[in-house]
């Protein structure tokens, strides 16, 4: 066994996978799970989209791209990234990676460093924590109370900022809770960022799956363009059920994707070109598949809402967005973890611990309903018996 590097040891995991894995071997020995753990749409990527990628590859898309995106797909995102954020935005300004989780580790790779700190959401995307850490710098959470709709208080933001702090990291809608911040709350983030200097990653991955108000960016208030301090993370996974697929993007100042570009060079050559040319299909092409799997994610928010809402020990607020719900579950006595290894190995549904998101996630789980109907009802009926055997 060879010597790891002690960076190694900072870096963190995305515990959905863990679980996933878990669950396949109660699944490979007969038992029968039902699958709440993994966050990714359960439809299939529209027909129009596949079509595309395959008649690129039939006309010899299998070789090198550029390696910030063909012009095509760059050209398209900044059009419609200009049109939804009312702000002139160059292709130039555009770089496409392999899912979207690249350019959140580029950024952070261009401007973290041990010394600085970069302030993001806890409960949230474990891998934010992941690669602040793997990059060096410090992570500084900034916590997401239920009884704030699990918005962040810009007081309490403003409290974390210091001379060191490189980045404030957003997330809206928001994985795991659903919830959204509100302009207003991204107006007093703005004026904040501005005051000090300090440029946000802005992950908007789920856009276009809001259920109530329409969604706005931070990128669309004076001085935190994208031309100026906000860095767009989107991608096409979970609005085009497209995750296998890995296709993502990032929006922000030119200069900074120069920089982002030569990361994509040094790690990755390109993204994969048929998969580009799925991309440009998925922006140009009907968008009626969309909509229809967002008013099937707003029947299904309603289902599962009631129904953990009806569990004695469990209270679960109604998410404004993206496909979780993150109920809490301190009413039963358990603590997160132990909830969650309990539902999966005796009632056969796999959830998320709350703590898997961060250390404000304890005495909650988060849940994925993409997942059918019946299935979301069998789980909730599994949940309740199981929470009453142990009661």
């Amino acid at each position: 066994m060879f010597e790891l590097a002690d960076r190694m040891s900072r870096l963190g995991t995305e515990s959905a996978f863990q679980v996933l894995a878990r669950a396949r071997e109660l699944e490979a020995r007969g038992r029968d799970v039902i699958h709440l753990e993994i966050g990714e749409p359960d439809f299939d990527t529209p027909a129009h989209i596949v079509e595309a990628a395959c008649r690129a590859l039939h006309e010899g898309w299998t070789h090198y791209t550029a390696s910030q995106g063909i012009p095509e797909l760059r050209n398209l995102i900044a059009e419609q990234t200009s049109h939804r954020r009312a702000q002139p935005v160059e292709p130039a300004q555009v770089v496409v990676t392999p899912g979207a989780k690249p350019i959140m580790f580029y950024t952070l790779l261009a401007l973290a460093q041990p010394g600085r700190e970069v302030i993001y959401p806890d409960p949230g995307f474990p891998i934010y924590k992941s690669m602040i850490d793997f990059c060096g710098a410090k992570a500084v959470p900034l916590p997401l109370r239920e009884e704030m709709d699990f918005r962040l208080q810009v007081d309490e933001l403003r409290s974390l900022i210091t001379e060191r702090t490189a980045l404030v990291i957003l997330n809206s809608p928001h994985n795991p809770t659903g919830g959204a911040l509100e302009p207003s709350d991204l107006e007093a983030i703005a004026e904040l960022c501005i005051r000090h200097n300090i440029p946000v990653l802005s992950d908007e991955v789920y856009e276009e799956i809001l259920y109530d108000g329409s969604f706005c960016s931070i990128a669309t208030f004076p001085g935190m363009s994208t031309r100026e301090r906000t860095i767009i993370l989107h991608g096409f996974s979970k609005t085009y059920a497209m995750t296998g697929w890995r296709l993502g993007y990032g929006v922000m100042p030119e200069w900074l994707a120069e920089q982002v570009n030569r990361l994509m060079v040094n790690s990755n050559s390109c993204t994969n070109a048929a998969t580009q040319w799925a991309g440009v299909a998925a922006l140009t092409g009907p968008q009626e598949p969309v909509a229809e799997m967002v008013e099937a994610f707003r029947q299904r928010r309603r289902v599962i809402v009631d129904g953990l809402n009806s569990i004695p020990g469990i209270s679960c607020r109604m998410p404004r967005g993206a496909f979780y719900v993150f109920p809490n579950i301190s009413g039963t006595g358990l603590r997160s973890q132990e909830c969650e290894k309990l539902l999966l190995q005796r009632a056969g549904v796999a959830t998320l611990s709350g703590t898997s998101f961060g250390d404000m996630g304890e005495g909650y789980l988060r849940l994925s309903y993409a997942n059918s109907i019946e299935n979301i009802e069998k789980a909730i009926e599994r949940v309740r018996r199981t929470l009453e055997d142990i009661a």
